[in-house]
């Protein structure tokens, strides 16, 4: 996809959860879009060297930002240093999250809160502060890594669901209170999408099989379908979209009459039961 369509080359883009397979995507991206990158995340040593390896194959300028989203104390630091360095923050892109498996009643009350302090909090605090940076520039881009399961639950995940319907409720009241200052706030909502926290869903090829079944699209995402929806919505061509919630999903959700059986199969039952046009 060309740079000059786009139009993000020059861009401030602020990336969390920068060394995970999602956000090393979308780093990467951006910058092939001539954006320069703040990096941020927990891990230092790795953000530092996916920085370097940034700045030096797609020649733009970059920040590694060692920093716990969480923490009051290290995002106003954050903002601080890409500010310095940058003078302006044009997008930020919340990607970081945690996710636990367990059924609800042995879920612990600790990893209910980690789960809600990570997937909610961390965003909230992160688009606050970056947030009122862009409206004292009267511009700027929020997009915020929702997914499909917080239209429907998903299932024995916990506080996933939950954390993640809150992170679209959120998203919609920055669009409804920030839109006068010129910010944009949207999710997008990956579902069956191949990514290294998930590739061991699909080493059981009955497993990807079933799962292509279930998506209009017949094959499972990956991190260039979310990426390309990522750049579209934090670039000027979706400059009329606020407060939306973006499906990735290959069509999935609109599935769930196909996934009802008939006798020989949906699509044969339709045949069979066909009338044909009288002459």
């Amino acid at each position: 996809m060309s740079d000059t369509w786009l139009g993000l080359k020059g861009k401030v883009v602020v990336i969390t959860g920068a060394v995970g397979g999602m956000g090393t995507k979308f780093s990467n991206d951006f910058a092939q879009q001539g954006s320069n990158i703040v990096l941020v995340d927990l891990l230092k040593d790795k953000t530092e060297a996916l920085a370097k390896d940034i700045s030096e194959k797609y020649e733009v300028e970059t920040l590694a930002i060692q920093c716990n989203t969480t923490d009051e104390k290290e995002v106003d630091a954050a903002v601080k240093k890409v500010v310095d360095k940058f003078g302006k923050v044009d997008v930020l892109v919340n990607t970081a999250a945690i996710l636990r498996f367990s059924p609800l009643e042995d879920l612990r009350l600790d990893e209910w809160k980690q789960a809600l302090n990570v997937n909610i909090t961390g965003y909230f605090l992160m688009s606050q502060r970056f947030g009122k940076v862009m409206i004292k520039q009267k511009h700027g881009t929020l997009v915020h890594i929702s997914t499909a399961a917080s239209l429907s639950p998903e299932t024995y995940s916990g506080a996933y669901s939950t954390t993640k319907a809150a992170v679209n409720m959120m998203s919609k009241q920055m669009a409804a209170e920030w839109g006068q200052f010129g910010l944009r706030s949207n999710c997008v909502l990956p579902c069956l999408v191949k990514t290294p926290l998930s590739e061991n869903f699909y080493s059981d090829k009955k497993v990807e099989d079933g799962r292509k079944r279930l998506v209009a699209s017949k094959r499972i995402g990956n991190l260039t379908d979310i990426s390309n929806t990522v750049l579209f919505m934090a670039s000027d061509r979706s400059d009329y979209t606020n407060g939306s919630e973006v499906m990735v999903d290959g069509g999935i959700h609109m599935m769930i009459s196909d996934m009802i059986p008939k006798p020989g199969g949906r699509r044969q039952y339709a045949i069979d039961h066909h009338q044909p046009a009288k002459k």
